[in-house]
């Protein structure tokens, strides 16, 4: 969002300079979780596969048709307003009808959600948690859980979509560097705030991170 916004690379370097970023974030937010626990639960465990193993098929597709898009087009792809309303508006819904906790939704829902994601992702350069985390708990899986399964299928995304990428030549290293350091210091950080909230504490703030977040996008779009 903000190489977009901010530099003048193309959106297929735009996208294959921020996945390259999510290859190291994701494997330590999935080491980071592992650790606390979330991803030694069965449920956990076989949600975080469904997801990973859609990446590989749904992030070259997505490399593939951010090469075909117009910069106008990625910009308002990379907008998501509607989405991110929907997913926040889902979020919500989900935390007022406060069905029973730890629901395990359907495989085939859960691998569509992870192939559409991962086409989305692999578009724009996002790493999938922003997406995937809202969805999840919107189907009823918990906040934590929904965040350790989302970094596992971020690693794919990351390393398929970076593959991909660097097969267009679309990955600027310095810039990657630049923007992905920090970013480790930010899983760190966010895994401890996680961890220290309450659910429903969690559930608001990504509400209003969704709802903040979107305008700024279809602005930049």
């Amino acid at each position: 969002m903000g190489l977009f916004a901010l530099t003048g690379l193309s959106p297929a370097e735009v996208a294959g300079t921020a996945i390259v970023t999510h290859v190291a974030t994701g494997a330590l937010a999935t080491a980071a979780y592992t650790r606390s626990g979330q991803l030694r639960e069965c449920a956990t465990r076989r949600t975080a596969l469904l997801l990973a193993g859609t990446a590989v098929i749904g992030t070259p597709i997505g490399v593939l048709v951010n090469t075909m898009v117009s910069t106008r087009a990625f910009g308002l792809t990379l907008g998501l307003l509607l989405l991110l309303v929907l997913v926040a508006a889902l979020v919500w819904i989900r935390e007022r009808r406060s069905p029973a906790a730890g629901a395990v939704p359907p495989t085939p829902l859960v691998a569509g959600l992870g192939l559409a994601v991962a086409v989305a992702a692999g578009v724009v350069g996002i790493g999938g948690p922003m997406l995937t985390v809202p969805l999840l708990i919107a189907l009823g899986v918990p906040v934590l859980e929904s965040l350790a399964s989302a970094q596992v299928q971020s690693i794919v995304v990351a390393a398929v979509g970076t593959l991909g990428y660097l097969a267009h030549g679309a990955v600027d290293w310095p810039l990657a560097a630049l923007v992905g350091i920090p970013e480790l210091a930010g899983v760190l950080i966010g895994w401890k705030i996680a961890h220290a909230l309450p659910a429903r504490g969690l559930k608001y703030g990504l509400i209003v991170a969704l709802l903040a977040l979107a305008p700024y996008l279809a602005l930049h779009g």
